[in-house]
């Protein structure tokens, strides 16, 4: 096998050359201008388009690369773990020094690339769920039995989806400044801030306080708290993100199951597609995002059951992000019947008092039964804090 992988690696490189590629001996790839002719080469100066392409095609190629002596590595790594476990001395008490495993484990893993691969976890939080989604699916029901609470907390679950900001919201941050009506609006605005803390509206006090800080650090939201209190929200999530999808996941994951022989676990990676809720309206979560994106993600774990049936289950987390930002156009009720013009609070940003930010969470883990036809439900635990003046963490942001 070993072997093979090293011959593709080979045939891989010797691909991009004849594809006009320049390969070093370290495995860099670059576009080999010195094979073009004077004219292609004068048109390669000029043309910003044929620059693009290629460079597009001698990343490609360097991908193709990569993931190709990535393979060699996870193989020699599996061979390695092989090896190790064929010499460990079975019984270091029969008389003899360094002696070979008698009666060494047969390898649960489909093949030593795969062993190689699950023993590789990068440590890096961000390249986690592309690791797990590249694992065999047997591989993937072995880890996930062997440290699935470890792997949880290192991200398998992580959502794909790139979120952006759906507009430049109050443009440059700091570049004016501020005038005294500017500080004195800054004064007014951190009161309101502390009357919705007093008057419940804690999410949105929570947002509007770290806004006046004016870090524009990434805020982590509570999703636990508003799968809780937000019924809409749970709507969205059984309704859109699990109901629309269960059907196509137990399908994919039952495929994988007898393909794997029908006798071993096996778990695939899922997500739903992004869908852009909005809060129930006139509550404390409606003030604090609104519209916000929302998906779960997670997977589905197929197991041989009793008398033959599998058994198929569903992990996910619900996941949210938003953007605390102003709309020029708009105005913002407060409590006592004030109403703030988002200009206002906007220009705030614009002379460097004050900071939009983004806003992102994840709720804890949910299982839902994929065996029968039960609606599915999210059941959230009650959070245990109100987060009001009367919470002895309120003093934390994150407990805000």
């Amino acid at each position: 096998m070993l072997t093979d992988l090293r011959n593709r690696l080979k045939v891989i490189r010797d691909d991009a050359v004849k594809a006009g590629m320049r390969v070093s001996d370290q495995g860099t790839v670059a576009f080999d201008t010195e094979r073009l002719t004077q004219d292609e080469r004068t048109a390669y100066v000029h043309d910003p388009d044929f620059q693009q392409t290629a460079r597009t095609q001698a990343n490609e190629w360097a991908e193709k690369l990569v993931q190709a002596v990535k393979a060699v590595t996870d193989a020699d790594d599996g061979i390695r773990l092989a090896l190790d476990a064929a010499v460990l001395d079975s019984d270091p008490m029969d008389g003899t020094f360094n002696g070979f495993n008698r009666s060494p484990q047969v390898s649960p893993y489909p093949s030593l690339e795969e062993a190689g691969k699950a023993a590789n976890m990068p440590k890096d939080r961000k390249d986690i769920p592309a690791w797990w989604r590249s694992l065999d699916p047997v591989t993937r029901g072995i880890l996930l039995k062997e440290k699935g609470d470890e792997l949880r907390a290192a991200g398998i679950m992580d959502p794909q989806y790139q979120w952006h900001a759906a507009d430049p919201g109050s443009g440059p941050f700091n570049v004016e400044d501020p005038t005294p009506r500017d500080v004195n609006f800054h004064a007014l605005a951190l009161g309101l801030a502390t009357v919705g803390d007093i008057t419940g509206e804690t999410g949105a006090s929570r947002n509007m306080l770290h806004y006046l800080r004016g870090t524009g650090e990434t805020l982590d939201v509570d999703v636990n708290r508003m799968l809780h209190e937000d019924s809409k929200f749970r709507s969205d999530i059984e309704e859109i993100h699990i109901a629309r999808n269960r059907e196509e996941w137990r399908r994919t994951a039952l495929a994988e199951f007898e393909k794997a022989g029908g006798d071993k676990p096996v778990t695939i990676p899922v997500e739903s597609h992004q869908y852009g809720g909005t809060f129930t309206k006139d509550t404390d979560w409606y003030h604090a995002l609104g519209s916000h994106q929302q998906t779960i993600s997670g997977m589905v774990t197929v197991r041989p059951g009793e008398g033959g049936e599998p058994e198929v289950s569903l992990d996910y987390q619900v996941n949210v992000w938003d953007r605390c930002n102003w709309d020029k156009d708009r105005q913002t009720p407060f409590y006592g019947g004030i109403s703030i013009k988002d200009a206002d609070m906007g220009h705030l940003h614009t002379v460097g008092i004050a900071q939009e930010f983004d806003m992102r969470g994840s709720s804890s883990t949910f299982t839902h039964d994929l065996n029968g036809d039960a609606s599915p439900a999210v059941n959230p635990a009650d959070p245990g804090r109100s987060g009001g003046r009367g919470d002895v963490s309120r003093g934390d942001e994150e407990n805000r």
